[in-house]
């Protein structure tokens, strides 16, 4: 598989998108649980249903020119599976696939099962990779197309810096033993997806860019498209402390928010500080604004301590399926107004459907050099499928 607000800090379980969808990404319980119960239940093989199917009971429908369908399920099955297990201790079911299974994706081939392995392993050394499936489904008389997201980490840079890959791959299924003959990868992030593709090269060198994020809480999310302009990430819940701003980039209310924070609150407590700063404009003309800073997840609403003044409200962001654009630099209004309008008109042209207003994110002290800035334009969108 080819080869965040993200690392490895606060994480919730994002919930399903519009079909099962494993969850993203950090260590955390919930992913500890899962990994435990992957170990121990049975393991699905292939090789044991290779022999060719017995001919089909009176009724039973039949696909003359391809993959019955109770195979079909049987191979959607096992990938759900198998495939978590991609980059983890227990490996997939080497049993599943042809000796000479075709493995292709933008910048890497294989033609052997032995290649495929090898790849697989050069992967987890270098990268640690994290792979989330999010579905499989037959898609060709003998193809199975599963989609998913690779996040990987590039160790060979002292800033390690993320590779986020998102996309399909191709799973063709031979006929005779029902085992998989081949693997191709497209990935939503280019054009070109034809082995060797400069396109995907430069995609690569692409996201070795350093953007300086603080090592404290953020809240998580799991991307699940990456496409050249932007990500669409699900966010899933968090509680905000808020206050009254004046525009997208002022900061007005920003020490109303950090002043609950640092124990200006009914019972004087101090607050971990966590990071981003979001201004949200809730209108059409980005001019309703508010300010807010995202509340640790060890803490609810209704364990924090109440403000002591009017101006400073506590809330719970309901989150759901974000389209955003990351950018560097000073977010000057006249910068962000232009993202803005950028990413929604980027977001229009492939089909999805925002709500209007948006939200800035702001990672860093007014003191950070410029150029390795981390900004971020998010539009909430609506009624969002994943295809």
């Amino acid at each position: 598989m080819a080869t965040c607000l993200s690392p490895s800090r606060l994480l919730i379980l994002p919930p399903a998108v519009a079909f099962t969808t494993t969850p993203l990404r950090l260590r955390h319980p919930e992913n500890s649980l899962a990994a435990s119960y992957r170990r121990c239940r049975p393991r699905l093989s292939v090789a044991a249903q290779a022999a060719p199917s017995a001919p089909a009971a009176a009724g039973e429908e039949r696909d003359a020119s391809g993959l019955p369908p109770a195979e079909a399920q049987r191979l959607v099955e096992f990938l759900m599976a198998d495939l978590p297990h991609l980059f983890d201790d227990v490996g997939i079911d080497r049993s599943a696939y042809d000796d000479r299974v075709r493995f292709r994706d933008p910048i890497t081939r294989y033609d052997d099962i032995d290649g495929y392995l090898a790849n697989i392993r050069l992967l987890k050394l270098v990268f640690r990779p994290d792979f989330y499936l999010h579905e499989a489904k037959q898609t060709g008389p003998y193809a199975i197309t599963t989609r998913w997201t690779m996040v990987m980490k590039f160790s060979l840079l002292p800033w390690n810096p993320e590779l986020v890959f998102t996309g399909l791959s191709i799973m063709g299924v031979n006929p005779k033993n029902l085992k998989f003959n081949s693997h191709v990868d497209i990935w939503d992030s280019i054009q070109n997806n034809e082995y060797f593709s400069i396109e995907g090269l430069q995609d690569v060198f692409k996201q070795l860019r350093y953007y300086k994020t603080p090592d404290i809480e953020t809240p998580s999310y799991l991307i699940l498209k990456r496409t050249a302009n932007y990500e669409v990430r699900r966010y899933p819940p968090f509680s905000v402390v808020e206050a009254k701003g004046e525009k997208l980039t002022g900061s007005s209310g920003f020490n109303n928010v950090t002043g609950y924070i640092f124990g200006k609150n009914a019972s004087s407590e101090k607050i971990p500080m966590t990071t981003p700063v979001f201004t949200q404009a809730s209108d059409d003309k980005l001019s309703d604004v508010s300010i807010q800073i995202a509340l640790p997840m060890n803490k609810d609403l209704n364990s924090l301590p109440a403000p002591n003044t009017e101006a400073v409200t506590l809330r719970k962001v309901e989150g759901g399926v974000a389209a955003v654009k990351k950018f560097s630099g000073r977010p000057e209004e006249e910068i962000v107004v232009r993202k803005e309008k950028e990413l929604r008109s980027q977001i229009l042209k492939d089909g999805f459907k925002p709500e209007q207003g948006c939200l800035l994110a702001r990672y860093n002290d007014p003191r950070t050099k410029s150029f390795v800035m981390r900004n971020e334009v998010l539009i909430w969108l609506n009624d969002f499928t994943l295809e």
